[in-house]
């Protein structure tokens, strides 16, 4: 693992905080791809990539500080400290689809056709902060056992101070990997799309499902409620919401001008 990726003039540049600013220099750059043939204002992706990013973050942020309170409460100043990791996505997803709320209205655009736009651009943004969790020792499974796929984690990081020695599960590649498959998904779909929200939609059906059952996995400590935990619960939600878009969005598109 690898916390620390270098040093420039002392300063230590931390992997958690290079992979976000890829993730969000790849979304940026799927927004623009899908917007290539669309007659959108200049600066239309990097607009959408700076609201999603800030919200995302605090939301982010926010909900793990208060499922960790006992700890920052006493730690004030590391609630600032997001470049070493602890950030809860759905706390992010939440607080980001407000903020896409209301840059859709600002810019005069259908809500659904905004996150139909939006969310493969997240896809791939997640997509790589999971490696950035990967590389700083968070978000780790729990013991492989005899599973081919298991790595050990050297003793200076949480998980190998844990468990000295003992291979886990690497979910954040498995994560990182499904993302992957769900942005390619995202990208097809966005093109064939016969109804705006369909696209959004799409995501809601396919990543709560991995994420339930990639939760099973994990080795961190988990939020629980009754026989699952925090994650699993919201994943079965929003996989109901999927399922419910699908049936009762109306069969409706808007269609940007072309160039």
């Amino acid at each position: 693992m690898h916390p620390v990726l270098f040093r420039i003039l002392g300063k230590e540049i931390y992997s958690y905080g290079a992979m976000a600013a890829l993730g969000l220099l790849a979304a940026i750059l799927t927004w623009q791809w899908l917007d290539r043939r669309e007659d959108r204002p200049p600066g239309f992706a990097a607009d959408l990539g700076f609201w999603l990013m800030v919200s995302g973050i605090v939301g982010s942020r926010v909900t793990y500080v208060m499922a960790n309170w006992s700890y920052y409460r006493s730690a004030p100043l590391e609630i600032i400290r997001i470049d070493q990791g602890g950030l809860i996505f759905y706390g992010g997803l939440i607080l980001g689809a407000t903020a896409l709320a209301l840059w859709a209205r600002h810019h005069r655009l259908p809500l659904w056709h905004a996150a139909d736009f939006a969310i493969p651009g997240l896809a791939i943004g997640h997509a790589l902060g999971r490696i950035g969790c990967f590389l700083n020792g968070c978000c780790y499974g729990r013991p492989a056992g005899e599973a081919w796929c298991g790595i050990a984690y050297p003793p200076a990081c949480e998980p190998g101070r844990l468990f000295p020695g003992v291979p886990l599960f690497p979910v954040q590649l498995i994560e990182s990997a499904c993302l992957l498959a769900i942005w390619t998904a995202l990208l097809v779909a966005y093109r064939r799309r016969h109804k705006d929200g369909a696209v959004f939609a799409l995501y809601l059906v396919l990543y709560p499902p991995c994420r339930f059952l990639l939760e099973y996995l994990r080795g961190d400590e988990r939020l629980s409620w009754f026989a699952i935990d925090a994650a699993q619960g919201i994943s079965l939600a929003l996989l109901a919401i999927g399922i419910a878009l699908f049936v009762f969005l109306p069969r409706r598109k808007f269609t940007p001008p072309l160039r």
